[in-house]
């Protein structure tokens, strides 16, 4: 259930129903293009090979650009919009084969051999052979999922209304340099109350939950080809140096290695994610 208290309707596709522990998915979507929320009944992994995917599930917000990869667990409710244009190349696991992912939905980075070996799952027919080249792909391929490294691009939802005013405005201006008096002032809430309240819903401060959301939306600008000094700028640092090492103490990795690859390849239109 959301916070609204409804359910999110189930999409089936033939990749959720085909008798084989994973079903490669391939569709191109313009900019902008968003789903509405909904759950599949098979545990996914959310890839593009270009273009920036926003994920919201009803814990965290997303940001996936090419070079990472959100698993989503099955019948986990989410939303997707396309930053650009988004070449998904996802994968549906059944559920003996989701054992290879992590139980909550997670960022993971993708190493050159498992975005290969998805490219080779989406060319390979639903129906495919099991004891032919693709399930030697699909065996490679869940062992890669279990190897992949957990990346911190989360960042935890909020519910309260005047957290959300807040949460907006700054998706909307990263660099809003307010103080939380002023937040408080803006969302009609005491500083004192938002400090609860942002630690109630999310587990940490605001200071650290607007880091993690500059930082993603930093991360997004740098998939886009954004250099690292001018995404700095836009989420609010006022020194490269400084957005560097917030970068690597959160993620792991520098800006630069953030970008990830940006090239794309063709592919067909299969279904709705």
């Amino acid at each position: 259930m959301s916070h609204t208290g409804q359910a999110a309707p189930v999409k089936s596709i033939p990749q959720d129903q085909v008798d084989r522990p994973l079903a490669g998915f391939a569709q191109d979507y313009p900019a902008g293009y968003r789903t509405e929320r909904h759950s599949h009944e098979r545990a996914q992994l959310l890839y593009a090979t270009s273009g920036v995917m926003r994920i919201a599930t009803d814990a965290a917000g997303f940001v996936v650009p090419p070079g990472r990869a959100l698993w989503v667990p099955a019948m986990m409710p989410h939303a997707v919009e396309m930053q650009g244009r988004v070449a998904m190349r996802a994968l549906f696991l059944r559920q003996d084969a989701a054992s290879a992912g992590p139980a909550a939905a997670t960022v993971l980075a993708v190493s050159p051999l498992l975005r290969e070996l998805i490219l080779a799952a989406c060319a390979e027919p639903l129906e495919w052979d099991p004891a032919g080249r693709a399930g030697h792909v699909a065996a490679l391929i869940l062992d890669e999922i279990a190897r992949a490294r957990a990346l911190p691009l989360g960042v935890p939802a909020v519910q309260d209304v005047r957290l959300r005013r807040l949460a907006a405005a700054l998706r909307a201006e990263p660099a809003r340099p307010l103080t939380l008096d002023a937040w408080a002032l803006e969302c009609g809430a005491s500083p004192r109350t938002l400090t609860r309240l942002f630690r109630r819903e999310t587990g940490m401060s605001f200071g650290r939950w607007r880091q993690l959301l500059r930082l993603s939306e930093a991360a997004a600008l740098l998939a886009q080809g954004v250099p690292p000094a001018r995404a700095a700028a836009a989420v609010g640092y006022a020194s490269a140096a400084a957005f560097g090492a917030a970068f690597r103490a959160s993620f792991g990795l520098t800006p630069g290695a953030a970008a990830g690859p940006r090239s794309g390849d063709a592919g067909v239109s299969q279904g709705t994610a």
